[in-house]
């Protein structure tokens, strides 16, 4: 099995432990978000993994194998963690055609990866006139050249355009469903929901959860119903008679904490009361994550005193 297998791994840079004693896998047929503040260590297990540090103690495996010591690497593992690594001189399809013919890759997948990164047109053209964006969409070509079960990227959302995060999305998302290993770093919280499946959170070089995401959430969040009435007065009556405290949102929703929307939707029917709209409200991952690692964030910046959009009218019936 092609997973990914970190075992009380450290990494110690002079007086500064980068990794803390970490342990998680990565597993196959589904996409792994890999979080945390700047500072938290994903970086440096990244490059633990791919063999470009050694580890302080502690043992970083893929398919139970050192990156080291596999045959054909770039055959079993696609990795990018830098888009302005490749050498600036040259040109897009010569970059890709000196790494296929160092790993024994055949030609034709030059090709085939350069169409589907969406810089084919360009590929004749120096690395050092393009954009951080088709640096990204070149890197990702790179990883994915020799058909990879093992794919690592780092920030590859970072310089797309709205057209090319899509395209990641959708591809990270395949590369998953052909029972690949996929482990995607990022700090673009809204993004990561939209593609992840199973998240590893980090905080000052330690685990702070490796869950999926829905568990993620769910353990962040208490149950919050929003309902749009045309009855609002006498659906407030009806929800504070059961102990319940409405409270109205600029968006003309009421918001009800701790219960369900099914158990609003049982109290306005028994009411009789007309309901327009009614949901489930979820914490999203942005503020369970900010909720996770508020303590562990080495650099953080002081909010102001108010809010410039607040959520609610602070009125209560």
């Amino acid at each position: 099995m092609n997973t990914i297998d970190v075992q009380e791994l450290t990494k110690e840079y002079g007086a500064r432990r980068a990794v803390d004693r970490l342990t998680f896998q990565v597993r196959p047929g589904r996409v792994t978000g890999f979080l945390g503040p700047n500072g938290a260590g994903k970086s440096s297990t990244m490059r633990l993994v791919l063999g470009l540090d050694r580890p302080t103690s502690g043992t970083a495996t893929i398919a139970g194998r050192a990156y080291a010591r596999l045959d054909d690497p770039l055959r079993q593992v696609g990795a990018l963690l830098d888009a302005q690594a490749a050498h600036g001189s040259r040109t897009a399809r010569n970059h890709l055609l000196a790494l296929a013919a160092s790993n024994r890759i055949p030609v034709r997948r030059v090709d085939e990866v350069l169409e589907e990164a969406g810089v084919a047109e360009v590929s004749g053209k120096r690395i050092k006139t393009f954009s951080l964006g088709m640096r990204q969409r070149l890197g990702i070509a790179a990883a994915l050249l020799g058909d990879p079960k093992v794919v690592m990227l780092d920030e590859p959302s970072n310089g797309l355009d709205p057209e090319g995060i899509v395209w990641i999305r959708e591809l990270l998302k395949r590369l998953a469903r052909e029972g690949r290993t996929v482990l995607v770093s990022s700090h673009l919280m809204n993004e990561t929901a939209s593609f992840a499946d199973h998240l590893v959170v980090l905080g000052r070089g330690r685990l702070l959860a490796d869950t999926s995401v829905q568990e993620f959430l769910g353990a962040r969040s208490s149950p919050r119903a929003r309902v749009r009435t045309t009855e609002s007065r006498r659906l407030c009556d009806a929800l504070t008679r059961r102990g319940y405290t409405p409270v109205r949102c600029e968006d003309g929703y009421w918001a009800v904490d701790g219960v369900k929307a099914g158990e609003v939707g049982v109290i306005a029917a028994r009411e009789g009361i007309v309901v327009l709209e009614l949901s489930d409200e979820q914490a999203t991952l942005e503020q369970a994550y900010l909720d996770l690692t508020a303590d562990a964030t080495e650099f953080a910046s002081v909010a102001p005193a108010h809010s410039a959009f607040p959520t609610t009218t602070g009125r209560e019936v």
